[in-house]
């Protein structure tokens, strides 16, 4: 027997967190499906993993440079196992297969102790569960719902698409943020280069005027020489404010905050909560179309929109359902749907076809996601111009405005 620390949702759907002793991660999860607890984590409780681990101190150094499972493994494996499945191949003769024919060192472990756990009783989503940072609670609960049908093919599939969405907008946005990032870059570098060797060297010739220069240029010379003298103390504020930053961040209120101060940022805040709500309706329908209830869909789905904020108020829409309210009431009073979207939610839930309509709602979601991130260069570009422009404009006056008054004190004289 083995202790291990699980997290989980009781029959009210309210999270549930303890520990119980158990011969395994499977014996573990059927114990609290006994209780009428969800599981959505099990793992073993520390002192068990601080044993298992004891002499394993070369292990955990090589597994610190093993390469991991990337976004697109993950993508075939979903991919290739539906493919597998469908044609009748018994599960163990795919995984094994998928093991032999893999790339990447990190998605052949993966699937050697999915095969392993399979061959000692373990059902395919205790084997998924043992990867939290390969495989997120959704999944792992959609591939559990997948089992209680006999529906698994179904549901790799759908898993595919969902994630090959995932990754549609993730490499939409790194392509759109890419010119403005080299921009805003290449700025850093001039601003930079300037107020080190160009600045400087017309401190110089203002100092041989020997007349009071104007506002601007001793503004701009007392950067020059705070850069150049104290840019040790420049680069030890950034750091801290990039770790103090990430730490905030890292704690449940910072996390909290910042996302819901992101749905705020000019331009990019509104493409954030589209996509965001995208990948909101998106699992909400798959979850629902797969069977799932939807209290318990609600609350798989509040997990996977990576987003604290909205993750609260799908959580608060699921407080409202369980207590015999309708989704659309409780979409109304979160206050983050367009009246659009209440009104195909309330056409899908007097109708019977939510999914349908959420699905129609992701689909619109992600179409304007699509037009917003091909037009944000364009979005972006004027205010990058004014910020160059401003730039220049001081470089210009503090620069100039000198040697303009010192051309008319000697025309004057």
């Amino acid at each position: 027997m083995a202790n291990f620390s699980y997290q989980g949702r009781d029959a009210t759907g309210n999270a549930v967190s303890g520990a119980l002793e158990a011969a395994s991660e499977l014996d573990a999860a059927k114990r609290l499906m006994a209780q009428s607890v969800t599981p959505l984590s099990i793992t073993l409780a520390a002192a068990e993993a601080v044993r298992k681990s004891a002499g394993g101190g070369a292990g955990k150094l090589a597994a610190l440079f093993e390469e991991k499972p990337r976004h697109e493994d993950i993508l075939l494996f979903f991919r290739q196992i539906y493919s597998l499945l469908k044609a009748g191949v018994p599960i163990m003769r795919a995984l094994a297969g998928l093991q032999e024919s893999a790339v990447n060192k990190g998605m052949k472990n993966l699937l050697r102790d999915m095969r392993e756990s399979l061959d000692s009783g373990r059902e395919f989503s205790a084997a998924m569960a043992r990867h939290p940072k390969v495989f997120n609670s959704f999944a792992i609960n959609m591939t559990r719902v997948g089992e209680m049908t006999g529906k698994m093919e179904e549901i790799f599939l759908r898993l595919f698409h969902h994630m090959e969405f995932e990754r549609f907008i993730h490499e939409q946005v790194k392509s759109a943020l890419r010119y403005p990032s080299f921009v805003v870059l290449a700025m850093a570098i001039a601003i930079v280069v300037v107020n080190i060797f160009v600045i400087p060297a017309f401190a110089k010739v203002f100092d041989s005027f020997g007349a009071q220069l104007p506002a601007v240029t001793r503004m701009l010379l007392g950067f020059s020489d705070f850069m150049r003298n104290s840019w040790y103390y420049m680069l030890a504020a950034v750091i801290a404010v990039i770790f103090c930053f990430r730490s905030w961040v890292k704690t449940r209120k910072g996390r909290y905050e910042w996302d819901r101060v992101k749905l705020k940022i000019p331009i990019a805040g509104k493409i954030v909560a589209k996509a965001t709500l995208s990948r909101f309706a998106r699992s909400f329908a798959l979850a629902s179309r797969s069977g799932v209830p939807i209290i318990q869909a609600l609350s798989n789905v509040a997990q996977t929109v990576d987003n604290a904020y909205i993750s609260d108020k799908i959580e608060r829409m699921r407080d409202g359902v369980e207590r015999g309210e309708s989704v659309l009431r409780n979409a109304i009073a979160s206050g983050i749907f367009t009246p659009m979207v209440i009104q195909m939610i309330a056409v899908g839930e007097e109708t019977g076809s939510l999914d349908e309509m959420l699905q129609d709602v992701a689909d619109m979601y992600q179409r304007e996601v699509e037009y917003e991130l091909k037009t944000l260069s364009q979005q972006i570009e004027p205010i990058l111009i004014v910020f160059l422009g401003v730039l220049v404009l001081i470089l210009a006056l503090g620069i100039f405005l000198p040697m303009w008054d010192l051309g008319k004190a000697a025309k004057g004289g």
